[in-house]
């Protein structure tokens, strides 16, 4: 899994992240091929070195011709969809865009349709857009859909809290107070931290702003990591004390949790024997993220169905809890356990799946149990066996429900009988390791 770090305690816009990336080592020529993709006037992306208050930087600059073309959310919407892109960089953009299209709609109170982007659909920002998505893209290992056929970049994202800046900018619609109305109702739509940081005038552009809320799955501090790439990449300003750059911090979790095997052979009382092999985890912190959701008119018979398509998709747990929401319904909370690497697919499940049109993710930390997996033999079939240990003590025997039950359907026997044999047989198998 690959983890992206974000630090946007200097504010962050589109070419500052195009710029962080591409110095992190996103490819430019598959970016520019994103772009080109579009079908608009040509547009060139230009990448070079640049210092801000004294750092080494990347600006990445975008070179467009003046263009008059006014575009609307469905003009970029219909852009997006017909431009031949990889599944993921098109759903990302068409996200980041309907972002900023609900945004503008709420500050000026229109529908989202109606809104006229002006500087975010100029090709400028048509390119950093796309071209963010592609470097992420890019950096994730370019893979085009996952498993489930939903929108994976490949990458987790965390982000620093996000420095928005004071005072006031000047706008197609005229001067506006700093932060502007579509960047703060971007980042409450997202529930991303944010503070004015000490920079006077705009620190986080609308277009900064839809690209972290879309592609972030946690706000904070590094998160523990082992880091392989830095990218900083530079705003076209350069504010004297403070570097104006955005940082990309690109490695792999970090996690105590290591991989031994082992094997055994014994034989058990009654009617069972059998060996053992198997993969144990040695005992540490592991960092996931609790997805939930409150539902209350879902048919309960999909449930089930639910669950199951989070399992399928890697979420280490899936569970419901009975709940009373306002007015005495009845309603669940949906909880699921994501790792890291398979939150955004998971994310896209719980929406696909149920009826639910919002999500709350809060991270989390696990500790497992030393365990392993036990095969034995139970009058003549084999049974998984889940065994965990703490400090080397052993302390829980499962047997795997499923494989009790068919050896139950299979002899006749009692489906708590073969489970105490199962039980006894993965016993007799780890004293005799």
């Amino acid at each position: 899994m690959t983890l992206l770090w974000v630090d946007a305690s200097a504010g962050a816009s589109g070419d500052m992240l195009l710029g962080a990336l591409v110095a992190a080592g996103a490819d430019l020529e598959a970016i520019q091929a994103a772009v080109d993709a579009l079908g608009t006037e040509p547009v060139r992306l230009v990448s070079h070195p640049v210092t801000r208050a004294g750092l080494a930087a990347t600006k990445v600059d975008v070179l467009a011709p003046t263009s008059d073309v006014l575009r609307t959310w469905p003009d970029i919407r219909a852009l997006l969809t017909a431009a031949q892109l990889p599944h993921p960089v098109r759903e990302l953009a068409l996200d980041v865009f309907a972002r900023l299209a609900r945004a503008e709609a709420t500050a000026h109170g229109i529908p989202a349709d109606d809104v006229h982007f002006h500087e975010v659909g100029a090709l400028d920002s048509l390119a950093d857009v796309v071209g963010v998505c592609a470097a992420l893209h890019d950096l994730g290992g370019g893979n085009n859909v996952d498993s489930a056929g939903v929108r994976d970049i490949g990458l987790t994202v965390h982000c620093s809290p996000l420095a928005l800046g004071q005072g006031s900018v000047s706008a197609a619609h005229g001067v506006l107070p700093v932060p502007g109305p579509a960047v703060l109702a971007v980042l409450a739509e997202a529930g991303a931290p944010v503070g004015a940081g000490v920079v006077d005038g705009e620190a986080c552009t609308p277009t900064g702003a839809a690209l972290l809320a879309a592609v972030v799955t946690s706000w904070g501090p590094m998160p523990p990591m082992t880091i392989d790439f830095i990218g900083m990449g530079a705003g076209g300003r350069d504010p004297a004390g403070r570097p104006n750059v955005v940082r990309a911090v690109l490695g792999s979790p970090v996690s105590d949790i290591h991989t031994s095997t082992g094997t055994g052979t014994g034989t058990g009382t009654g009617t069972g024997t059998g060996t053992g092999t198997g993969t144990e985890t040695q005992p540490g912190t592991e960092q996931a993220v609790v997805i939930e959701a409150n539902v209350d008119d879902l048919d309960p018979r999909i449930w089930p169905a639910v669950l199951t398509a989070l399992l399928a998709a890697g979420a280490s747990d899936a569970w419901l809890t009975p709940i009373v929401m306002k007015k005495g319904r009845p309603a669940h909370t949906l909880s699921v356990l994501a790792p890291l690497d398979r939150l955004d697919a998971l994310r896209d499940i719980v929406f696909r799946e149920s009826s639910t049109i919002g999500v709350r993710e809060h991270p989390v930390s696990k500790r497992a149990l030393d365990r392993e997996i036990l095969t034995v033999t139970v009058d003549g079939h084999d049974v998984r066996v889940k065994v965990a240990r703490l400090g080397g003590e052993l302390v829980n025997i499962s047997p795997e429900y499923d494989d009790v039950a068919a050896v139950a359907a299979t002899t006749g026997r009692p489906v708590k009988a073969v489970l105490a044999d199962a039980a006894a047989a993965a016993a007799v198998v780890d004293h005799a390791r």
